[in-house]
């Protein structure tokens, strides 16, 4: 019998869903894995009939971070041969991290239990999490002495700043939810049994919104540190132009000026 796909995409109407799906191994990230998200997340990042994405993890856990009985059977291998692995392995799995930063869409992370190494780069890859009062998240990688991968190094101090950063990936201390919330890390904590009825909730608001200008609006934030204030002033107005000329904004004055709920098509 052949095994599971590690990576499941399903999809329900203008939602895509990714689900990680080892939950016997905590979802950690092993090299077959690796390939499965790369392409996942490609073909969800594609697919110009989503609205939004939702990135989720199958069991109790989330991700824990990458697969350490597939590191240790590379052991055996010169340290020269692993080397040039491990980078060729690690660059091509970022693709995935390429992929949901860029895509056009919003993404949704919706997490549980283990956040960890490259789940919690994976998580802080999306643009809105909700995290149930069970999760906990830990960098990991000092424990197993690697450095971390999945633009960690990247995202974090974005998210938290340069000095906490440091200290979640310098001491991979634990911390729980509603300390990620407190970071900044994710942006609602809920009870673990209201979990998925928060997502869809969120994912039904972005699903029904104008489509245009949440991908603008994700495509100005993710650019905007890369330009000064005067680029960032300029993209600002093509882009309000651009949403101004669509369908969508005909429905949305129509809707306010005749005190109706909106009907986005997109």
């Amino acid at each position: 019998m052949a095994a599971p796909p590690t990576v499941l995409v399903t999809r329900d109407g203008a939602v895509g869903t990714l689900t990680l799906n080892r939950p016997e191994a905590l979802n950690v990230l092993d090299f077959t894995m690796m390939d499965a998200l790369v392409a996942a997340t490609g073909e969800l990042a594609a697919d110009n009939a989503l609205k939004v994405v939702v990135i989720r993890g199958a069991g109790k856990h989330f991700m824990a971070g990458g697969d350490i009985r597939t590191f240790a059977a590379e052991l055996a291998k010169p340290p020269a041969q692993r080397r040039t692995e491990f980078s060729a392995a690690v660059d091509r799995v970022h693709a995935a991290i390429e992929s949901i930063v860029r895509m056009s869409h919003p993404v949704v992370a919706c997490v549980h239990g283990a956040v960890a190494g490259f789940g919690l780069s994976l998580m802080n890859a999306c643009d809105l999490v909700v995290a149930a009062d069970n999760s906990y998240f830990a960098a990991a990688y000092r424990n197993i002495a690697l450095s971390p991968d999945g633009g960690g190094t990247w995202s974090l101090p974005r998210l938290v700043g340069a000095r906490k950063a440091a200290e979640i990936l310098l001491l991979s201390e634990r911390f729980d939810a509603q300390d990620a919330l407190r970071l900044g890390l994710v942006n609602r904590v809920v009870p673990a049994a209201e979990l998925d009825a928060t997502v869809a909730a969120i994912v039904a608001s972005l699903a029904s919104g104008p489509a245009l200008a949440l991908r603008n609006t994700k495509r100005l934030l993710r650019e905007s540190p890369q330009r000064s204030l005067s680029e960032q002033l300029h993209a600002e107005a093509l882009s309000f132009g651009a949403c101004s000329a669509a369908p969508d904004f005909d429905e949305g004055l129509a809707a306010f000026l005749g005190k109706r709920t909106p009907r986005f098509e997109g």
